[in-house]
């Protein structure tokens, strides 16, 4: 210890005396920012309430539940040198993104000769958004001597996983664990599924099972997102027969996972037979059995759910409502269609259409032949049309053979997106299929002039029998991915 400086204040197990007993009640009840600062005012005028730490992290926290910290960092200045417990408090109650770096107000608690605990460095992660801010707050852990401590650990592992996206520090830090627990493997196959590499967070999967560690509800969830993305119904069947062996429940959030998994790998059925069986559903599981409907383009029973769905009482989201125009277009339904758009158009839904909704409308106009009214859409519509949109509205002139709108469509096309070279081709295209050599020709060279070249076109095909398919009830030894 510091020469010259008193101990930290400490949590006392005596009974507390009546002063502290009303600030706590003060402080507890309080439901008005204002009344802030005078509660402030009345701790710093009582050395006793200044130094009991009870009523000073029950400050920090009010600050921070009613979303006005401007008194406990002034609270906290006047602290000689407050107990860690009193500075976690203060880490608690700062909002995300915090108003003032933690990384400031943890340099002076090290100023003031108070050493953290293996709590104070999870809470101060959760505050940071930037690398260089989490390398800074790495070393201190490093030289606290925490760098073993799993939670801590565990901490850091989560907020790389975060901050970094190509998530290589997180790699690293993963790696360089001995023996990483479920949390530390559930992260990482987490943070490879909310990055699009589906692929790796399946693989992780694997090298967690095959090193003995048991997967958990959170697990299992991220990696059916992994199976829906990556289109690996091996492995989201073998996730659910995994789930029916240690009999877990089938709560919404799994449930939801279950039938989303199913239903973007085609296998609506299996889908429709999880939701069955799940006793509480959210808006949530509703939108995966439509969507996967959708997909599927049996549009009549995505339509007979989404009524089923307002008969049971739950209120359809933006996300319902895209999947079921979406439904309407891939089966022709255009009148149910409008209808539907009108009614949110009118507000019937409590929001108003955003460009998925229109993108939809278009798609589902312009595939009947209702190009007139698609254009009218696009027109009229309050949002800027994007190139998805003006992609749509293409396609239907195409199908239609209508050469003068598919031209004016590309050309807002090429406005949008100049340097993509796909425009130009098919504008080339366009000419050329209309007899007119020399403006095709033109658009090429002047392609050319741009530097621009168009990628060369792939296709994905599923072979039932691409890979060996081994389940066991160890672990999964390997699975079609």
């Amino acid at each position: 210890m510091a020469a010259g400086l008193p101990p930290p204040l400490r949590p006392s197990s005596a009974p507390p005396p009546p002063a502290v007993t009303r600030a706590l009640h003060a402080i507890n009840t309080c439901t008005s920012a204002t009344a802030l600062s005078p509660i402030r005012g009345d701790i710093l005028r009582d050395p006793a309430l200044l130094r009991n730490t009870a009523v000073v992290s029950a400050f920090f926290l009010a600050c921070g539940r009613l979303r006005h910290l401007d008194p406990a960092l002034a609270l906290f200045a006047s602290l000689e040198r407050p107990h860690v417990f009193v500075f976690n408090s203060l880490l608690r109650s700062l909002p995300r993104p915090a108003p003032c770096s933690p990384l400031l107000l943890f340099r002076r608690l090290l100023g003031l000769g108070v050493r953290p605990n293996r709590y104070t460095f999870p809470l101060m992660l959760t505050s940071l958004s930037s690398l260089r801010d989490l390398r800074v707050v790495h070393s201190q852990v490093a030289k606290s001597g925490f760098a073993r401590d799993l939670h801590v650990r565990n901490a850091l592992l989560a907020r790389y996983a975060a901050c970094d996206p190509d998530l290589a520090c997180a790699e690293q830090l993963f790696d360089e664990m001995p023996r990483p627990d479920v949390v530390a493997w559930t992260t990482v196959i987490t943070s490879y599924k909310n990055c699009g590499r589906s692929f790796d967070a399946l693989a992780t999967l694997r090298r967690m099972l095959a090193a003995s560690v048991s997967p958990n509800r959170v697990t299992m969830i991220s990696a059916l997102g992994a199976c829906a993305d990556h289109g690996a119904l091996d492995t989201g069947v073998w996730i659910h027969e995994y789930v029916k062996k240690q009999r877990w429940e089938l709560d919404v959030v799994l449930g939801t996972a279950l039938v989303d998994m199913y239903g973007k790998c085609g296998h609506v059925v299996d889908g429709a037979r999880v939701f069955s069986e799940m006793v509480e559903r959210n808006v949530y599981t509703w939108n995966s059995i439509i969507r996967a409907l959708a997909l599927a383009q049996d549009g009549k029973t995505a339509l007979q759910w989404f009524f089923r769905m307002r008969s049971d009482g739950v209120r359809p989201d933006a996300v319902t409502l895209i999947c079921v125009l979406c439904a309407c277009a891939h089966a022709g339904l255009v009148d149910i269609g409008r209808k539907i758009f009108n009614l949110i158009v009118q507000g019937e839904y409590g929001f108003q259409p955003g460009i998925k909704h229109f993108g939809c409308m278009v798609d589902l106009l312009s595939r009947s032949g209702h190009l007139d009214d698609a254009f009218r859409i696009v027109d009229t519509m309050p949002l800027q049309p994007n190139a998805v949109i003006w992609g749509l509205l293409l396609r239907g002139c195409k199908a239609r053979g209508d050469s003068i709108l598919s031209e004016h469509v590309t050309m807002q096309l090429m406005e949008l997106e100049p340097e993509n070279a796909s425009h130009y081709v098919l504008l080339s295209n366009l000419y050329a299929e209309t007899g007119r050599w020399l403006e095709a020709e033109e658009v090429l060279k002047w392609m050319k002039k741009k530097g621009l070249t168009k990628d060369a076109g792939w296709s994905l095909r599923m072979l039932e029998e691409s890979s060996k398919k081994y389940m066991d009830d160890e672990y999964l030894v390997e699975c079609a991915l």
